[in-house]
């Protein structure tokens, strides 16, 4: 048996197609949805990110800019500009890069970002309404991983779901969304003893460890959905996945690859987010819809 391959590529294409659609129903209300990106310093994998979003934005009809910053950008300035985007009318949809440089705190910009305009869906306010179950702008990567099992007509209600990983941007957002929707979910990390034990348990195996390779198919339960989302860079400058992908397709029911899985429906998930802001925004806070 061999896994059939999750393409995340041709799934968000598709996904952008409907969304054009969307946005032109949309110009024709007088709504043009707009992401604004902000961008400190000449990080090499952030700019080539960020251009991936801004050529996503404009493919499908909507508006975006990027504001690129000097490193030496303190975090008031960054902090004031925010603020500045919070009450830009035309503005819907804010996302700063991250990383940003030591000077300036991580958590204190994600909390400046009006929740109403937090397309990452990084934000306290956003976080605390999906751990609820309420209307809210979802993580990209988890929002994407849902997606992709859902249109492929995977399965998530009563399965078990392994996630490996517990950072804030994927790990346990990823976990929420699938309790969200009735997995059993059990989270692995480094200090997990055994991890074997628990991965071969898993009908739904999300990695996101960013270590190259770090699962192989000893790992795996057979038939099992394996989602990888590790993007790793090897010696030779090529992309790979947390997952020996090469030997655990043979295990596995459904795998995503690397490059052409997880990553384009993570900018799918950004633009979605951003065309919501443009619906339902008002002023700076939530509205419901």
């Amino acid at each position: 048996m061999s896994a059939e391959i999750l393409n995340g590529k041709i799934l968000a294409q598709n996904l952008r197609m409907k969304m054009k659609e969307e946005i032109n129903a949309l110009k024709g209300e007088g709504i043009v949805p707009h992401l604004t990106v902000v961008l400190i310093g000449d990080d090499p994998a952030s700019k080539s990110y960020v251009n991936g979003k801004k050529k996503a934005s404009s493919e499908i009809g909507m508006e975006s800019d990027v504001i690129l910053l000097p490193e030496s950008t303190s975090e008031k300035e960054l902090l004031d500009l925010i603020d500045k985007l919070n009450h830009d009318e035309q503005v819907h949809g804010i996302l700063v890069q991250l990383p940003l440089p030591e000077h300036i705190a991580e958590q204190k910009v994600i909390e400046a970002i009006s929740p109403a305009k937090d397309v990452d869906g990084f934000h306290p306010v956003n976080i605390g309404r999906m751990m609820t179950g309420k209307n809210a702008f979802l993580s990209c990567t988890p929002l994407g991983i849902i997606t992709m099992l859902k249109e492929n007509n995977i399965e998530i209600t009563g399965k078990h779901a392994v996630v490996i990983g517990r950072s804030n941007i994927v790990g346990k957002p990823v976990g929420q969304l699938l309790l969200n929707e009735n997995a059993t979910v059990t989270y692995c990390h480094s200090r997990t003893r055994d991890l074997k034990h628990f991965t071969k348990q898993a009908d739904i195996l999300v990695v996101a460890v960013g270590k190259p390779h770090a699962i192989g198919s000893e790992f795996v339960k057979e038939g099992a959905v394996v989602i990888d989302v590790g993007i790793n860079r090897t010696p030779d400058g090529k992309l790979t996945g947390d997952v020996d992908f090469e030997n655990v397709k043979e295990k596995a029911s459904f795998i995503t690859p690397v490059p052409r899985g997880v990553g384009p429906m993570t900018i799918a998930m950004l633009l979605k987010n951003t065309i919501q802001a443009a619906k339902q925004i008002k002023g700076s806070t939530w509205k419901n819809t």
